[in-house]
Order: structure tokens, then sequence, then C-alpha cells
């Protein structure tokens, strides 16, 4: 899929989202009778919750997955944009808005009594054309200090000179991605990529009763509103990462459903952060997909954190068979360091493997028990002639790393038994040292005390374990078998 290195990168993207800002209210309360004015029900409010919305949780999206962000919208000389601006601040979203006394701040307040909406109250007025082009020469100004540029159309009149904007950005070599509302795709031409929903899609005259409908008409708008590709959320369905020459699927990644309130705000602030960090559009799309995932199985406008987009891509890896013997050492200690920073504990094994038995099978099943992941040095040919002796090993290192990683026990392979090319260590020492990992097991009938790097993982408060071999399972007794 991607090196998972790229999540050291969240910090070096800086990207700017422009659109409707907005205000979301929560008051939420008891309910135990009905009004005797009108028959509605009378709630007592004890808890009241303020939360960004609109373009400004696509910014807060961004700014929990570590990354720079800048946020452009419209707000009004009020005490709603006074608070807006609080939390903007709160969740470290450098904003930038534009404020008016002509309009108010768009202000969505719900009502809640027993987990149910008992009624929303909006608060908004379309902005006038001179401020949403004010809006435009402010944009002017801050677009060179950004890659990568987010807009976020709620249709409240922030964005009438979106396509002006759009022309701007891409002009200036930036990529542009747009989360629409508008039926008319047109008034997006240019941008790098657009995310509609499904409804949205059909409303653009896109096509969904078959595959090859979704795919012909996309691409079709595409032509016709000059957009190089659509990224479509389809609910249940998943997603689907459209150009003008492939079609890439993403099934839903959740199992249930808690609330889709903001998801598609965590979709293109995940998309936006992937692209920055160098994916194409397929594989940061699916990462975005895994996103969705996560935080429509919460309650609420959620969004992600890196760790736990990180655990959910490191899961979607490893379930794909994408395993690391073949990344390179550096990388695969970046991807060790990202797994213990989760949370994962860390266990180390290593062995010849020449002949893989039952016994090598039973024994890394039990150590990959003691953690999270299993790491496995693996000594090299030259390392196992040293110690085995001519004739040894009978399957190659590369055979060898193969089968091993191919165990659902076995998260990590690495080589050793040469140190800078021209001096040998038969022993994982200096791979542990650079490891350190959690727990250090050893099979047989060693003691803590004489297991290699024990002295390593204990001055770092891990822990050394011994797993006892099983019984008539060995390599050397496999091979005297044969010859016989």
């Amino acid at each position: 899929m991607f090196d998972l290195s790229i999540f050291s990168q969240f910090s070096n993207n800086n990207i700017l989202v422009v659109g409707d800002v907005m205000l979301d209210r929560y008051w939420t309360g008891d309910s135990q009778r009905i009004s005797p004015e009108a028959p509605v029900p009378v709630v007592k409010i004890s808890e009241l919750d303020d939360k960004v919305g609109g373009a400004a949780n696509v910014a807060r999206n961004i700014a929990h997955l570590d990354g720079k962000v800048t946020l452009m919208g419209i707000i009004g000389q009020d005490e709603n944009g006074e608070r807006l601006t609080q939390l903007l601040e709160e969740e470290q979203v450098s904003a930038k808005l534009l404020t008016q006394s002509h309009q108010p701040t768009i202000t969505k307040l719900r009502v809640i009594s027993r987990q149910q909406q008992v009624v929303r109250l909006d608060f908004e007025e379309a902005f006038a054309e001179e401020h949403a082009q004010a809006l435009v020469e402010q944009f002017k100004a801050e677009l060179q200090h950004h890659q990568f540029v987010v807009f976020s159309d709620y249709n409240k009149g922030s964005l009438r000179f979106i396509g002006e904007m759009i022309k701007i950005a891409r002009g200036a070599g930036k990529t542009v991605l747009v989360d629409p509302k508008s039926k008319d795709l047109s008034d997006y031409a240019g941008a790098s990529v657009i995310t509609p929903n499904k409804t949205e899609f059909v409303a653009a005259g896109g096509l969904v009763h078959s595959e090859e409908a979704i795919v012909e008409s996309a691409q079709q708008i595409m032509t016709n509103c000059n957009i190089e590709s659509i990224l479509l959320t389809r609910s249940e369905q998943g997603m689907s990462a459209i150009t003008k020459s492939e079609k890439v699927d993403m099934p839903a990644q959740v199992l249930e459903v808690s609330d889709v309130t903001g998801a598609g705000d965590t979709v293109i602030a995940t998309l936006a952060m992937m692209m920055a960090s160098g994916l194409e559009l397929a594989d940061a799309a699916k990462v975005a997909n895994l996103a969705a995932g996560i935080v429509v199985a919460k309650l609420g406008a959620a969004t992600v954190s890196p760790e736990e987009l990180y655990r959910v891509v490191n899961k979607h890896l490893f379930a794909s068979k994408q395993r690391h013997y073949q990344t390179p050492f550096e990388d695969v200690l970046q991807h060790i360091r990202f797994a213990r920073q989760s949370g994962e504990k860390i266990v180390f094994t290593n062995g010849c493997f020449d002949i893989l038995h039952a016994g090598h099978v039973h024994y890394l099943e039990q150590a990959k028990a003691l953690g999270d992941r299993l790491v496995v040095g693996l000594n090299n040919d030259a390392s196992i002639t040293r110690l085995k002796g001519e004739g040894r090993p009978v399957n190659p290192l590369e055979q060898r790393a193969t089968v091993i990683s191919g165990l659902a026990s076995v998260d990590w392979v690495i080589p050793f038994g040469e140190i800078n090319g021209n001096e040998f260590d038969d022993t994982p020492y200096e791979l542990i040292k650079l490891i350190a990992p959690d727990v250090l097991v050893k099979g047989g009938d060693y003691t803590p005390e004489t297991i290699v790097g024990a002295d390593i993982v204990q001055l770092n408060g891990g822990d050394v374990a011994v797993i006892e071999f099983v019984d008539g399972c060995s390599t050397t007794k496999i091979i005297e078998k044969i010859k016989r």
C-alpha cells in the first residue's frame, strides 16, 4: 500500500482550509412533561456544549492529525463569532476569519433530551457579495504559504467566488480539494479532487444504477467540468476513487455505525493530509476510508488521532499480507517505533529457522502472545554456516524469510550476522540494541542471565522470557531422517 513512515511527516504538512465556518451548539437536558402552552416537551437544560462546524471542523480534523492548518471564512461581529474563534484557538487552528457586522455567524443550536434531538434552531443569512469578494482578496495574500488547499462548501455564501479562487490556486501550482455542495459541479472547474457523496453526485447528473454507469458518468462529469478526479463517498458501499483512466473501490470499514456527523469532514481532511504527505489519490483515499470507519463508530462530530489512524492502517496492511521483510532496514525500525508509540508491546526473538517445523510455529505463537508485535531476527546464510557447519543452511535466507514472514504470529523479519560488511557477529546483540524490545524471548534451557541482549532489555525496563521447545521437533533430526 505505502510506507508507514509517512506518519512521521504529518507535522510538516501546512494546509489551507477555506469555506463556510459555523458554530454547533448543543443544549442537553431531561424532559419529563409537556408544556401547558403548546404540545411540546419542556426540556430542563443541564449541559451546554459548543463545537466548531462546517469548514472549521475540516480544519479541526487536520489539526488533530498533527497537521498545520490555516482556516479562512466569514463570521459575524457577535458573541457566537467570538466563541467560534475561541474554540479554534483551543483546537490549535490558525484562524484568519473575515469579521463583518451585517450577517450573523452561522450557528446551529440543537436541543437534545434522552439521546434524541428535540429541535434544531439555525441562525444564518447568506453572506453579502462584498464580503465574499473580500475573502478572495485575503485568500490571495494567504495562498503563498500553503501547497494544498481544501474548500469546504456548505452553500452559505462564503465561497460565492470559488471558481476564481480555484483558478488562482491552480495557477500558483497548488493542489485543490473540494467538498462540494453545488449541483453544478462546473462551479469547481480546475479542482484536483472533489469529494461528493452519492446524493450530491446524483444531483449533479451522476448515475449509480451500476458500477459501469458510475465510472462513465463520473468521467463525463470530469471532462465537462474540468475536474481531475472524484472521490465518491457511498455510505455503506464505501468509497470509489475515480480518475479519467481508472476506478478504485474501497469497502466500508465499520461494523457498527454510531454517528455519521462530520464523517465527510474527516474524509477530506485525511485525504488532504495523506496527499500532502506524498501519497497518490488511490492510496490516500484508502486511508481516508479507514479514517471514516473510525469516526462513524464514535458519537458526535468526532476526529481521528495519528495514533488511531496508524493502528488501523497497520492492521489493514498486515491483514492484506503485506509483510515487512522486503522493507529497507531503517524503515523497519521506523515502523517498530510507530508501533511502540501507539502503545504496542514489541517482542523480539531470533534463530536460524532453517527448516520450519511444528516446534518453530508453536514457539513463535507463544512468543507473540507475550506482546502485540513480534520481531524475528534471522541468522543470514554465512552466520548459519559458521554455527552449523558446511551444508547448512538447507534453505537460503530469502526462502527462510519468506516462510517465516508468512506466519500470522510474525510481524517483522530482520536478518543479522554482519557488522559493517567485514566484521561478523553471530549473535543478535547489535540488533537488540537498535530495536530495544519490551520483551526478549529465547527457547530451550537458557536462563535469563545467559541470553544475549538480556542486559539491554532489562536495563530499559523490559522483560526476558524463556519458552520450552516442543519435544521431538528439531531441524537436525529432520535432516538426519531425510538422509536415512
